[in-house]
């Protein structure tokens, strides 16, 4: 989904190709940190910290979760 306006779109384009490559990476960083304490928020409060990270990795990596935490028999 896009709803962005094409001439925005180019503006907010244009003021991240002005930034350094440390500046955007720092944004990038800060923008995935917020994403996860948000979804972490919405997670049940008594689940370990091995199912929090498992959540986690569903909610953002959808199908690798099932590989990287594999359900013990």
């Amino acid at each position: 989904m896009n709803d962005t306006a094409p001439e925005i779109a180019r503006q907010v384009h244009q003021r991240y190709m002005e930034m350094d490559g440390q500046q955007r990476l720092l944004i990038g960083m800060e923008m995935f940190e917020t994403a996860r304490k948000i979804a972490i928020s919405s997670f049940p409060e008594n689940i370990t910290e091995d199912e929090k990270r498992r959540l986690l990795c569903e909610r953002f990596y959808k199908g690798l979760s099932e590989k990287a935490f594999p359900k013990e028999k």
